[in-house]
């Protein structure tokens, strides 16, 4: 008999051999869509964070990565809409590359999933303007373009908008940990620095004549 079954003996003699009748969970306290994201949160929070963020129109997207990047290889998701990236950035796509080649570049530029503006935290699920979680966690610098319609107020909302199936990776400001002494360290689990590009618009609206990013 294992300590599971005999635990599991005793509650069911204390119980007199009754089964305990199920209890069913009221999930209406907090309902979906219920509360309106408040961006001027979310931006206080990624700041809190140590994150940068940048709000800008859509036309304005490739000029403020360029303001970050500009002069510096990043690799980018194959679905990445070519009017992010200005000419002063080289491209590099990620056809599956290696650990190594990943790691030896300057940055990375993604899209996003959904973001929570309660917590400051951005959802990445593995499309194709977000591709692989490898390239996100290696290179320095995280630039990560996401619209305001993307914006919601709490992690219900946002799980709402994400299949339950997909990748997720949940991002809150830059890379961080701290030791006993509460010494902070960035950069050990991802990049260091994350610039989030805060767009007022829909910026699905054009990929340019060119489509995805391609190697420059």
């Amino acid at each position: 008999m294992t300590a599971r079954e005999l635990i599991l003996g005793r509650l069911r003699a204390a119980l007199g051999g009754a089964e305990p009748a199920p209890v069913e969970v009221t999930r209406d306290y907090r309902g979906v869509g219920s509360v309106a994201a408040d961006l001027d949160v979310f931006v206080d929070r990624l700041t809190d964070y140590r994150a940068t963020v940048h709000r800008c129109g859509d036309a304005d997207v490739a000029r403020t990565v360029g303001a970050v990047l500009g002069g510096r290889r990043v690799v980018v998701p194959p679905g990445l809409p070519r009017h992010w990236l200005p000419d002063s950035v080289t491209a590099v796509p990620d056809d599956d590359l290696g650990v190594a080649l990943v790691a030896a570049v300057d940055g990375v530029v993604t899209g996003a999933a959904v973001a929570v503006a309660e917590t400051g935290t951005i959802v990445l699920d593995a499309a194709p303007d977000q591709g692989r979680r490898l390239i996100t966690l290696l290179p320095d610098v995280h630039v990560c373009v996401l619209r305001v319609d993307q914006v919601v107020a709490t992690v219900p909302d946002a799980l709402a908008r994400v299949g339950p199936h997909r990748p997720l990776t949940w991002i809150s400001g830059p890379s961080a940990t701290s030791d006993i002494e509460l010494s902070r360290v960035e950069g050990v689990h991802g990049p260091r620095n994350l610039h989030v590009v805060l767009v007022a618009g829909d910026s699905r609206t054009s990929t340019g004549p060119d489509g995805p990013a391609a190697r420059g």
